[in-house]
């Protein structure tokens, strides 16, 4: 199995692979010149090694032509590349011609006698071209791969003026236009950056990719139904500031995904996660342990500022004004044993270093496994505490009496009682931005910190959004319109709560040394992934990328629909007429089926989705 052309030092381009597919299609390459260099000389060479050795070295020369062809091409169409890829083409075609040259064997007597030089008399030059080709196609790889990285810079650059006009309009017609093209752009935005996503090797950029679509995705709808209530009611405030606030979000979240495929910095420095208490136990328990083969690789005074840095950061769980007294007892009794057995293990060190002992003592290995012992239970506690908040927290707020309670107070135009709900809806939020800092500390790898993060962003900036959305409504208590803007931004809170639960189920997993398994995209049963026959047995399949798109651009197109039948319907006089009724319920009905395609929604079974389909 030929092994990652990024871990073999001998073949370095100076180039490094952010990409799967660059690394994809550099391994095969890389297994052929390796057959090729390692081939070992011997005395007697047969015809069918000759054979072999000249196969392979005309397979990498042709490959190099074609691959070369391609940049060449890419060349052309790019300007801006076509110095830089030109020289690369040139020396990866100077490089496979040296590989055919020197493979060209011939017959065993045929390369003895008649003086050429061949892999078997220029071991150096076939190394040499070797190095010389690696380098020259990883950087082709390289700058073809800055072409998609402008595909999704042109793309996010179109979206962003697109969204600059949608700002600007004044009149329905105009914007149900621009809302149309801006639909399409953010479809072709997303399957660019999905594919992109899905590229990276980095799993921490790959997580904080996904965060970002994600904002992008839900916000497309949100922003859909704010702009439609401020066209309706222009003078409303609370409309304003909903509407405001999307759009805001909407551009952050562009900038950010172009921060992580250009890895600059637009909006100045990079927020910096603070680092999480599992993986300063995680670093502490590996300090400790080198103890082990070397009692001078730590200073005992270094191990014990260690300790404190990570009990100063269990303050997020103790000072937190949602842990019970009985969970803060635990923390601090948890974190002052060990501080006891640090300092027994310190006191081991000193008296070992004092008398110049090299190698670790029994008291200093029983200190040592103290110590790892008394952390992990710290670990432990930790997680216990904020995995059991998060879940108490889910079933205390699954029946979401505070959304419904805001819905009914601003259907009735009752201002009095939309702010009383907003209260608790206010307190709910700090609750769950509180522990989703808490599951950042214990959620065990860098693209679940992230995954947490998300989730707190998420819920800080759409509790005021649901209750501008609401003072809305209850100002205009007979608009469909405001009350359809405060049922989307409802909808995103409660996914959001249900990404909340995956989240947890992941967290665990990785606690537990589970592999958990990554969310999937729910879909319609499908032929050969799911059985009619057997509907409870249907698992979640996750779409492929064209089918996402389809999905993606599906979902705006109804939801557009939906909201322009919405629209007409409040022009007609007569609410009952029959053929209105039925063109909103099925636009309705559409778009609810599309909802369930993402696992969202009124919809939550699929005989519930049948159901839908014989009403």
């Amino acid at each position: 199995m030929a092994s990652s052309p990024c871990g073999n030092s001998n073949f370095d381009s100076g180039l490094e692979i952010k990409t799967r597919s660059v690394e994809q299609t550099l391994i095969p390459l890389v297994s052929q010149i390796t057959t090729l260099i390692n081939y070992k000389d011997k005395p007697k060479k047969s015809e069918r090694t000759l054979s072999a050795i000249h196969r392979v070295g005309q397979a990498v020369s042709v490959a190099v032509g074609r691959f070369v062809a391609v940049g060449e091409a890419i060349a052309a169409e790019n300007q801006e590349l076509k110095d830089e890829m030109g020289q690369a083409c040139f020396e990866a075609r100077r490089a496979g011609d040296a590989i055919a040259q020197l493979t060209d064997v011939g017959s065993a007597l045929s390369s003895q006698s008649d003086g050429r030089v061949t892999v078997f008399s220029d071991r150096t030059g076939m190394v040499k071209a070797a190095r010389l080709l690696l380098s020259s196609v990883t950087k082709v790889l390289v700058l073809a791969d800055r072409i998609v990285i402008k595909q999704i810079i042109t793309s996010r650059n179109k979206v962003l003026v697109t969204l600059d006009h949608l700002e600007r309009v004044t009149t329905f017609q105009e914007f149900v236009q621009i809302f149309s093209q801006f639909g399409n752009e953010m479809v072709e935005f997303a399957h660019l950056t999905g594919d992109r996503q899905n590229d990276l090797k980095d799993e921490k950029k790959k997580a904080r990719m996904a965060a970002a679509r994600a904002v992008l995705e839900k916000c497309t709808m949100m922003l859909l139904t704010a702009s439609k209530t401020c066209l309706r009611h222009p003078d409303c405030d609370s409309a304003r500031i909903n509407k405001d606030a999307v759009f805001q979000r909407m551009r952050c979240a562009l900038e950010q995904v172009i921060e992580i495929v250009t890895e600059a910095r637009i909006c100045g420095e990079n927020k910096i996660i603070p680092a999480s208490l599992y993986d300063g136990i995680k670093d502490f328990k590996s300090s400790v342990e080198c103890l082990r083969e070397n009692l001078f690789s730590l200073s005992p005074q270094s191990v014990g500022s260690q300790l404190e840095a990570l009990v100063e950061r269990t303050e997020d769980f103790t000072d937190s004004p949602y842990t019970s007294h009985e969970q803060r007892q635990a923390i601090l009794g948890l974190c002052q044993l060990a501080r006891q057995d640090t300092q027994q293990l310190v006191h081991a060190c000193v008296e070992a270093q004092s008398g110049h002992s090299k190698e670790a003592t029994e008291d200093i290995e029983v200190a040592i496994l103290k110590t790892c012992e008394s952390v992990s239970d710290l670990r432990r506690e930790l997680h216990k505490v904020a995995v059991g908040r998060a879940s108490d927290l889910l079933k205390l707020h699954g029946e979401q009496l505070p959304l419904r309670a805001l819905k009914a107070a601003g259907a009735e135009g009752n201002l009095e009682a939309v702010a009383e709900y907003s209260r608790t809806l206010t307190e709910q939020k700090e609750q769950l931005v509180e522990t989703c800092r808490l599951l950042c500390h214990v959620s065990g790898s860098e693209p679940l910190e992230i995954t947490c993060i998300h989730a707190e962003e998420t819920f800080h900036v759409i509790g005021p959004q649901i209750i501008s959305a609401a003072q809305t409504l209850a100002l205009h208590p007979s608009s469909k319109i405001a009350k359809e803007n405060l049922e989307v931004f409802c909808e995103a809170w409660e996914s959001q709560l249900c990404d909340m639960g995956l989240l947890l189920r992941e967290i665990n997993d990785v606690f537990e040394g589970r592999r958990g398994d990554k969310r999937p995209y729910l879909s319609l049963p499908r032929p050969g992934k799911h059985s009619l026959t057997n509907l409870k047995t249907a698992k979640a399949v996750k779409l492929d990328a064209e089918e996402q798109t389809s999905m993606a651009k599906l979902g705006l197109e109804l939801r557009l629909l939906s909201s322009d039948m919405d629209t007409e319907m409040e022009k007609w006089e007569e609410q009952e007429h029959d053929i209105v009724r039925q063109s909103q319920s099925l636009s309705s009905m559409a778009y609810n089926m599309h909802l369930f395609t993402r696992g969202e929604g009124l919809l939550k079974t699929t005989l519930d989705l049948f159901h839908q389909a014989e009403i």
